[in-house]
């Protein structure tokens, strides 16, 4: 199948280009060319490649709304999130990961990684089939019209002294990483998913485990979220969480780490030098008083960025955008930490999740394209070269994915968000 669109300002390379004629066939682009004359069907306002959201828990979509208020810290809206997480069978969590997924879509997300640790049934028993909840994760992303890497998580014991898993901890865990492997093993390939890996954090693994994931890619983990994870790691192992990591064989270019917000100048030394990328995930991070992660010194030691939603909280890969740029400035209080380019790169880091061929407009690479307004509310008189800090997922308009339009006028073509998230989260 054949599309011929014009954008009359489209995010080629490094930058905006005028007047681009963008040309689709089987899914894939096959001409782009700057400069070109009015050809074929208009797409308003700023043209961007496909978003990647780097990270998600599909589930704590469940939340938004019904935890923010009060006082606490990450550990105690973790024991909301494990209440959530008890509710959860396979057939509600297609229901919800459909429904979240298209909500992703209508904000520009073209692909998701699904960092999936909710694997069995209360207690730990297995479903009849043991990626059950997995395949509703890769039907749900199907059915919204998206890809997916499920980052199928290792995910072993309550803390890094090994303490066993308790309560719902319980259908997280596969005994060891071997039994981990063999249920993964036995996943179904599909052409709009990737099948990853993920270790939950250090606190989740032990330290014997965790060579068995080494040299697997793409390859997520919880790097250094909490001080507390770091005291923990220092007092087991006598090393921070990444020197551990390190140690094993885990980190490599192939490793994204999550997070990654209390580091010592050696743990950025060691993600720089072994090519490791590191995803953050600003709203997330705010709402959990995580803290804020040392993004320009990662990116200064060559360290590849990328953003990710998390919790689910906000759906705006706009306001992760911005909030890459906007924690450094309050860290350092200086402006100027990032450029419109390397933003721009990091929320299309579809390498990060294993999709080599997506995330820029160029020929041969999958058709993604996302079209944000410059006459909203939000956005008139914005420069297209700096769009993307004034926009927010409300100035999507249309989103193709694969050549496919998912979303047509800020309307999902699939799904009936506003009902489904609604009838899924009565």
């Amino acid at each position: 199948m054949r599309s011929v669109f014009h954008a009359r300002h489209a995010w080629i390379g490094d930058g905006v280009a005028e007047d681009v004629r963008i040309e689709i066939e089987n899914g894939r682009f096959t001409t782009v060319t700057p400069g070109a004359p009015v050809d074929g069907e208009p797409l308003p306002g700023l043209v961007l490649p496909g978003l990647a959201n780097a990270h998600s828990h599909a589930f704590h979509r469940a939340l938004r709304g019904r935890t923010h208020s009060g006082r606490g810290s990450f550990w105690t809206w973790r024991e909301q999130m494990y209440a959530v997480a008890a509710t959860l069978d396979p057939d509600g969590y297609l229901a919800l990961a459909r429904a979240v997924y298209a909500e992703m879509a209508l904000a520009g997300i073209t692909c998701v990684g699904e960092f999936h640790y909710l694997h069995h049934a209360p207690g730990g028993v297995r479903y009849a089939d043991p990626n059950a909840m997995g395949a509703a994760l890769i039907a749900a992303a199907d059915e919204a019209g998206i890809r997916i890497t499920l980052l199928d998580t290792l995910y072993l014991t309550a803390g890094v002294d090994g303490a066993p898993l308790q309560g719902v901890q319980e259908r997280f865990g596969d005994g060891d990483a071997a039994a981990w492997a063999d249920r993964v093993g036995a996943l179904s390939p599909s052409p709009h998913a990737v099948l990853g890996a993920a270790i939950h954090s250090v606190r989740a693994v032990p330290a014997d485990q965790l060579a068995e994931l080494a040299g697997r890619a793409p390859l997520h983990v919880h790097l250094s979220e909490q001080r507390a994870e770091n005291d923990q790691c220092r007092a087991v192992h006598g090393c921070t969480p990444a020197e551990l990591l390190d140690r094993h064989g885990v980190l490599g270019p192939g490793t994204t780490a999550i997070h990654a917000t209390h580091l010592t100048d050696g743990d950025v030394k060691l993600l720089g030098d072994s090519g490791t990328g590191v995803c953050f995930c600003p709203t997330t991070e705010r709402d959990l008083a995580d803290g804020i992660g040392p993004a320009r010194r990662l990116a200064d030691a060559y360290v590849p960025l990328s953003l990710g939603s998390d919790s689910n909280a906000v759906i705006d890969p706009f306001e992760e955008i911005r909030g890459l740029e906007m924690n450094e400035r309050l860290a350092s209080e200086s402006r100027g930490h990032f450029p419109a380019a390397s933003l721009v790169a990091a929320a299309t880091a579809h390498r990060a999740l294993g999709w080599d061929d997506a995330g820029a407009i160029a020929p041969g690479l999958r058709a993604d394209l996302v079209a944000v307004s410059l006459s909203t509310v939000r956005t008139t008189g914005a420069h297209p070269s700096q769009a993307v800090l004034a926009a927010t997922a409300a100035d999507v308009t249309h989103v193709i994915s694969g050549g496919r339009r998912i979303v047509a006028d800020g309307v999902h073509t699939l799904v009936d968000v506003p009902r489904e998230l609604a009838k899924v989260l009565r």
